[in-house]
This record gives C-alpha cells, structure tokens and sequence, in this order.
C-alpha cells in the first residue's frame, strides 16, 4: 500500500511552522510549538489517531499566541489533505465520544472535500496551563479550512477546563483514526455517489 505521508512549511512574517506527519503511523509525537500546554493536546491527536506528528513552530508569541495557534491549525491541514490523497478506500466518517472524569466531547468528521467547522465548547475559565483556551478555535478552523474536512466538536458536559480540552482532542483523534481506516470491502473506490471528493 502506499504510504499515506505528507509534510508543509508555512513561513510568514509571523510563523515559521514545519509538519510532518504518516496517517499510517503508531501514534508518535515529536512537537515543539513554543505552547507546552498545545503540544499536550496536539499529542493527544496523534496516540489516539495513530498518526506519527512532527510539528516545528516559531512564532510571535511576544505578542500573544494567536497566529502560532493559527498556522499550526493550516499547515496541519494542509499536511492532511495532502496525505489522503483522492480519499479512496477510506470510511470517510468517523466520530468518538470520549470522557475523561467529568467531561465528555464528541466529535464527528467527514472527509467531505468541503469544509465546515460547528464548535460548541464552553471552557469554565480563559486559561489552561497560560493557554488562552479562544485559540482552540482558530486552530479547529485553520484545520478545517485547509483540511478540507466537516468537523462537528461538541463537548456535552465538563467542569474541569483541562478535562474539557484533553476529550475534545482526544475525540479529534479517535474521529480522524476512524475517518481514515483503509476500508478492504472499497478499496480503490472513492465513498461518494458523485466519484470524487
């Protein structure tokens, strides 16, 4: 089979971002974005999509974490839709529900070829670990849009703004590894009435 790799570089007059990622991987992480607490989340897509991640970032954080955050969402995508290619012989939808204590998240995606973000989490505070949580946000959309993904993130119930953010991610993972699954009884088919996605 081949394998299912890919890797981009953004470089702005804010950024400078580097992914490398293998959808085909164990679930290895090596992330150095200048935000401890998103490269905890960023490696929680990784273990639990089985997705080997590189993530390399600088950026103007000087200022606030806003455009890191962003670029690392697009070159992400980027990198994603690069790797899956035409998209056939995927299941194309996958979903989790994950919880972690008190807080549960459910996430959905669809490799739709158009993208489409519905993100419904409410955080208890504005801060996990000096991570403004807003930016979550701008990470799923730059994701989504680049991607080219329908992504449907909802966390049901939660206190605990880290337990919230850890079973967003960790559902990110468990949808994307599920999406993703070579499919035998379609493979070389595109899983689309119109042929193409």
């Amino acid at each position: 089979m081949t394998p299912r790799m890919a890797s981009r570089r953004r470089e702005t007059l804010e950024t400078q971002i580097s992914v490398t990622l293998n959808l085909d991987g164990n679930g290895e992480a090596r992330l150095d974005t200048g935000l401890p607490f998103l490269d905890h989340m960023l490696h929680q897509i990784a273990r639990h999509g089985l997705i080997d991640l590189q993530i390399e970032a600088s950026g103007d954080l000087h200022i606030d974490a806003h455009h890191t955050v962003e670029d690392i969402g697009i070159t992400l995508g980027q990198a994603l839709h690069e790797a899956v290619g035409d998209k056939s012989g995927i299941l194309r939808y996958g979903h989790a529900y994950v919880p972690l204590d008190e807080a549960l998240s459910r996430v959905v995606v669809d490799f739709s070829g158009r993208p489409g973000l519905e993100y419904h989490v409410e955080f208890p505070r504005g801060q996990v670990g000096g991570f403004d949580v807003d930016l979550f946000y701008e990470f799923f959309q730059g994701l989504v849009n680049h991607a080219q993904i329908t992504l449907h993130v909802d966390c049901l119930r939660g206190r605990n703004a880290h337990h919230i953010a850890e079973t967003v991610f960790k559902a990110t993972g468990r949808a994307l590894r599920m999406a993703l699954e070579r499919d035998a009884r379609s493979a070389g088919v595109v899983p689309s009435t119109k042929g193409a996605l």
